[in-house]
Formats: structure tokens, sequence, C-alpha cells
């Protein structure tokens, strides 16, 4: 008796894909997300897949930007959850490393952008600027929270390459990374509304 495979509607089997292509990246790193791999996972076609995103370096893409926007989603909620003085900088700061080191997003952009796909991180930006965009209406307030981000992007990416050894190697605590971005957030938020006050 043959099993007949249960029906999915495209966004269905494009979210069962991406899944798949998360857990995968995570086990096994970013050079075995491949149609094929994701395929099997989920017990679809190749050409399904093929359908839905085109080739593998499209499949990375659509990952990149689902494990953007599912952060910053994350972050965006957490960001509402209290006023700009009385936020948890710790918290975001951790959301963000966690994203891009055990979450797998520091290695597929630096894979993707290693093997030519020049615009790795376009998802992870636009995921980013849709996040500030809604949450700083004052153009001030959003300049700093651009560069905010800027200085948090590159140190937790730099941190899922190499933080474990060059902390080793400079015999410091593996979390260092974490508390000076923590330290230079809180420092610039705090001048900002020292200025905002002062006006």
């Amino acid at each position: 008796m043959s099993i007949v495979k249960k029906r999915l509607s495209p966004e269905e089997s494009r979210s069962a894909a991406l899944h798949a292509a998360r857990e995968i990246l995570i086990e096994t790193g970013p050079a075995a997300v491949t149609l094929k791999a994701v395929a099997a996972r989920i017990d679809r076609t190749h050409a399904n897949l093929l359908h839905h995103f085109g080739s593998a370096a499209g499949l990375q893409k659509a990952l990149a930007a689902y494990l953007a926007e599912t952060v910053c989603t994350t972050i965006g909620r957490k960001m509402a959850e209290s006023p700009p003085g009385e936020r948890n900088v710790r918290e975001i700061v951790d959301l963000a490393f966690d994203a891009f080191n055990s979450g797998g997003a520091g290695a597929l952009a630096t894979w993707m952008a290693a093997t030519g796909n020049e615009d790795a991180l376009d998802p992870i930006v636009e995921a980013i600027h849709r996040l500030i965009d809604g949450m700083a209406p004052d153009a001030h307030e959003k300049r700093l929270m651009h560069e905010d981000t800027l200085a948090l992007v590159l140190m937790a990416l730099g941190d899922a390459q190499m933080g474990g050894p060059m902390a080793e190697a400079l015999d410091l605590p593996r979390d260092t990374s974490r508390v000076l971005a923590c330290e230079l957030i809180t420092g610039r938020i705090a001048r900002f509304w020292a200025e905002q006050n002062a006006r």
C-alpha cells in the first residue's frame, strides 16, 4: 500500500522547507543546506523546492531572511514591552548574538558571501530596517538605532566566527564580546537621553 503525501499549500510547503533548512543549518552547517537535503527532510521533491526557491542560493537567501525576520520579531516584541530608558539591553544583545552563533545566521551569511552570493546580508539588513523604522519615529533616534545595530551585528557576526578562540587566546571570559556590546549600547542610549533632556 502506497502512502499518499499530505498536500500542502504553497505557503505551508515553503514554511516547512525553511524550518527544515534551519534545522540542517544548525545540525550540519551552511554547506549542507541544499535543495536535495531539504527536500529529503520534508519528503518533497527537488522540483517542488526548485519551484519555491529557484536554486540553492535562492533557498539560502530565503533562509537568511527567515532567520532575520524571526529574531527581529522577537527583539521588536522585547523592545515594545518596556520604554526606551528601561529596556534590558543584555537581553537584546543575547538575542542578536544567539541568532548569529547558535542560530546559524553568522555561518550562513559568511558561507553565502564566500560562495559568491554578494547580497547575502540583504535579507538581514532589510529585516532590521523594518524593525527600526517601525519603532523610531524621530530621525535622530532612528540614526542612533542604525548605528547601534551596525555595531551589534558586526560584533555578533565576528563573535560567531572567532569569538571563542579570541577570548581563549586573550584569557578572557567567553561572553566578553556580549558585555562590551552592552556597555557600548547602554552608554550611547544614556548619552542620547541626556541630550534629549538638555534640549
